[in-house]
């Protein structure tokens, strides 16, 4: 079958796709585990998913290399992250083999909706876990729905790889030891206000800092932060409690150390001491890196490699990870799943 869409256009966006996995657990087990049609499905008004906040996603995507052969990234850590969420949620996991293979199948299913190589898209795909049923106190839900779905996406910046500049923000994205390191909706539902904020002013997004003493920087957006040190090139990017464990970040740092030589650190990166970088950026899924240009934290200014081109440090790192995922550089042992 062949897909009438303008893979040069795409931007990031939903797109209702024939297929998705679903299973549901009920009773202490998992049931019901396969492809389904369709976007909707009912649940209860008492789900806790709607009251209460017990959710957990992932994201994740699913790349065509040269020669058509459709892989995913590092799949495998998307698969424990879930089950770290759930953990945190009072959720039943879903274990780590059968969140890959619901993966691969959701992707084989809708194989004609992987973009080509070369087009710079890619499958975005989401895997959810809700708490459903009848259930009003504050506890855990009887019954659970995980679901895998997709879509194909541009890149998530329209500008592609180009530097943006972002704004410290007085709201907290997570508190000391809260859910900050679970992948859960509550997370992101308390961006949206700051970020609508700096996006308004004509920021990419905003900076949070630690909320306990809002002296750290923490994370960009729904992104981790990084900068590359001045004099010595070190790949430095903050390590807390309440960051996201991002997949793309672990792998830059692996990359930086492995494929550059550089020297990495995870650890306190003081908002006051941003000058010590040369080059600065975020790094997730969706967004891979986006170079920053600059960040305003109330009347001081932090400017880094250019307001306009990217740092060579930063196109390295993109180079390589990049390549990877689409199959044109060798990847680590274990960092590829081909879906057949």
């Amino acid at each position: 079958m062949s897909v009438n869409i303008d893979w040069d256009q795409l931007g990031f966006a939903y797109m209702e796709l024939p297929y998705r996995w679903r299973a549901y657990w009920k009773d202490g087990e998992w049931y019901k585990e396969g492809l389904e049609e369709g976007k909707k499905f009912l649940i209860s008004e008492g789900s806790t998913s709607l009251h209460y906040g017990q959710e957990a996603f992932e994201g994740l995507k699913a790349y065509r290399t040269k020669t058509g052969q459709i892989q995913l990234f590092r799949v495998d850590q998307n698969a424990q992250r879930l089950v770290n969420s759930a953990k945190r949620l009072l959720m039943p996991e879903y274990p780590v083999e059968k969140f890959i293979e619901a993966v691969k199948k959701t992707v084989q299913a809708n194989a004609d909706y992987v973009p080509p190589y070369g087009s710079g898209a890619s499958l975005y795909i989401r895997p959810l876990l809700i708490g459903v049923g009848d259930n009003i106190g504050v506890s855990p839900a009887p019954e659970y729905i995980f679901t895998v779905f997709c879509m194909p996406v541009g890149p998530y910046y329209r500008n592609g790889l180009a530097p943006m500049p972002f704004v410290t923000s007085k709201y907290d994205r997570a508190a000391p030891f809260g859910t900050g390191a679970s992948k859960v909706g509550g997370n992101y539902g308390g961006s949206l206000l700051p970020g609508q904020h700096a996006h308004a002013e004509g920021y990419g997004d905003v900076v949070y800092l630690d909320p306990a003493t809002h002296t750290k920087v923490e994370e960009i957006g729904s992104a981790n932060f990084y900068g590359i040190e001045k004099e010595t090139n070190k790949f430095i990017t903050p390590k807390s409690p309440s960051i996201l464990p991002s997949i793309t970040k672990y792998s830059l740092l692996y990359l930086a150390k492995e494929r550059l030589g550089l020297e990495v650190e995870e650890g306190d990166v003081y908002v006051d001491e941003l000058d010590r970088f040369a080059e600065a950026g975020a790094m997730g899924t969706a967004a891979v890196i986006s170079p920053i240009s600059r960040i305003d934290h109330g009347d001081k200014t932090f400017y880094f490699y250019s307001e306009t081109e990217v740092g060579p440090i930063t196109q390295c790192l993109y180079n390589e990870l990049v390549g990877i995922q689409y199959g044109d550089i060798e990847a680590p042992e274990g960092w590829i799943f081909p879906v057949e």
